[in-house]
C-alpha cells in the first residue's frame, strides 16, 4: 500500500511510504482515519525493511496488489527426492 501525502502530511514528498500491512486497528478513531501496522518495504526487492505503526486517512490510501508476474520466486522449485530407505 502507498501511503503518500494523500493519506497524511508527514508522509509528503519524499517521506512517501510502501508499507505492507499487517494489521488494521479496530479501536476507534477520528472519522475517515485509521491505524495500520506492517512493514515497510523496498520495492526494488520487495523484502521488509522495518515494522511501522502508522496513523492516516483511509480515503488517501493507495493499495497495489501484487501480480503474479511480480511475484518473488518460491524458494523450493525443485522437486523433492527420497533416498532409498526413507
Amino acid at each position: 500500500m502507498l501511503i503518500d501525502a494523500r493519506a497524511s502530511v508527514q508522509f509528503g514528498g519524499d517521506r512517501a511510504l510502501w508499507l505492507r500491512v499487517t494489521s488494521v486497528c479496530d479501536k476507534p478513531t477520528y472519522h475517515g482515519w485509521v491505524w495500520l501496522t506492517g512493514y515497510s518495504i523496498n520495492l526494488s526487492t520487495g523484502k521488509a525493511l522495518e515494522r511501522r505503526e502508522v496513523f492516516a486517512q483511509i480515503a488517501g490510501l493507495q493499495i497495489q496488489r501484487r501480480t503474479i508476474d511480480s511475484a518473488p520466486p518460491l524458494n523450493n522449485t525443485a522437486p523433492a527426492t527420497r533416498s532409498r530407505g526413507v
